[in-house]
This record gives structure tokens, sequence and C-alpha cells, in this order.
């Protein structure tokens, strides 16, 4: 009876884990962070799009800095880029959700890894993407978020690694930071936002959380 005890204790508790985890991330989501900036000169556009899980940041060219810009690749026909952040083993081996197994996800939530840039490139809008008018300083801040966050070689150049997109339209470029519960691809988003003095959430792990925020 001890043991039986002993190991209900023990799963009730483990249980308790993530009931607390998504507890605590519904709670910090619904906290507003405001607009530092009144958005009466707000007359860039950047977009948010999700895939049902993961947020991406979407910028027409013309409005990405020229760092951000150098080393990337793209033509002049393509009028768009998106940039998404995670996990560098879940994005090069989970390349569709049917490819997902418990090992790269656990891997991706619990231990430290490597984690990339996403950056794929569109010649037109999407109609699903959510459209938000920024000023010229916060585009200069989401400009210098996107250019942190890319790691650099030797010569200060962007690391592509070949051959690995998903497609004949994007690239995954070596990026700093490593991907956690605590760190994930949405709340990368969400603190892109928050540093650039957009409305955001408190903290969230979640794509809804930031989404909601624009509905």
């Amino acid at each position: 009876m001890k043991i039986a005890k002993k190991i209900i204790k023990w799963f009730l508790c483990f249980l308790l884990i993530p009931i607390t985890y998504i507890i605590v991330s519904l709670i910090l989501s619904s906290i507003t962070i405001d607009r530092k900036e009144r958005n009466t000169n707000a007359k860039k556009l950047i977009y948010l799009n999700t895939n049902g899980v993961h947020l991406d940041i979407l910028i027409p060219i013309e409005n990405i800095n020229s760092l951000v810009l150098s080393g990337l690749k793209y033509n002049n026909k393509e009028k768009y880029l998106s940039f998404g952040w995670g996990d560098e083993n879940f994005y090069i081996n989970t390349p569709t959700w049917g490819d997902l197994t418990f090992s790269n996800a656990f891997k991706a939530m619990f231990l430290q890894s490597s984690t990339l840039m996403h950056v794929t490139r569109y010649k037109q809008k999407r109609s699903d993407w959510m459209e938000i008018k920024v000023t010229n300083s916060e585009l200069h801040k989401l400009n210098n978020y996107l250019l942190n966050t890319f790691e650099s070689n030797a010569n200060g150049s962007k690391i592509i690694l070949d051959n690995k997109g998903y497609s004949s339209t994007d690239n995954f470029y070596k990026s700093k930071g490593s991907y956690s519960c605590f760190n994930t691809c949405n709340s990368w988003v969400n603190i892109a936002f928050k540093e650039s003095g957009l409305k955001s959430c408190l903290w969230t792990p979640f794509d809804f959380g930031l989404m909601n925020k624009y509905k």
C-alpha cells in the first residue's frame, strides 16, 4: 500500500507540472502590455501569421533594414519576408506535423539546444496575414531585434544552412539563443513586439496569446 501511495503521489506531482504551466501561461498571455507610442503616425505595415501553432513576423522588403537584408537570399520579384525562430533540431527534422516525434518535442522543450531563423519569401500578400500598422520608430526597433537574433561568422556575415529549406522559397540561418518551454518560437515574437514598443503579452508561449491582442 505504501508503494502504491508513493506512486500515486509522484504521478499527481508529475501531472501538476504541465497543468500549472498551462494555467500560468494562460494568465500571463491575457495580461496586455500596452503600446508605447500613439498610433497616429503608424503608416508602415508589418504582419503576423500563424500555422495554427507557430507565429511568424512578415515584413515588406521595402520596410526591412539593409543590415537585416544583408546575406539573405531573395530576388526582385519577392516582396515580403517572414521571420520565425525556433529549435534547430525541431525545425530541420520536423518539416510537417506528421514528422513530429516525442523525442524531438522533448528535446526542444526541455534541453538546451541551438536555434535557427527561418526566413520565407513571398511574391504577394496572403489574405490570412494579420495587418499591423507601425511607426517608423517601432519598425526601426523591430529591425534591430531581428538583426540581433541572427548569428554571425567571424566576418560578420549571416550563416546560412545550405539545402535545408523546406522549399525553393525559404532558408534557415543560424541564430542566437536557446529554445525551451519558457522561451518558445511564439515568446520570441512576443518579445519582438514588446521591445519594439508594440502591444504585446506579458509573456506567452502560445500563438493565440499575441494574435488575440490584434483581433
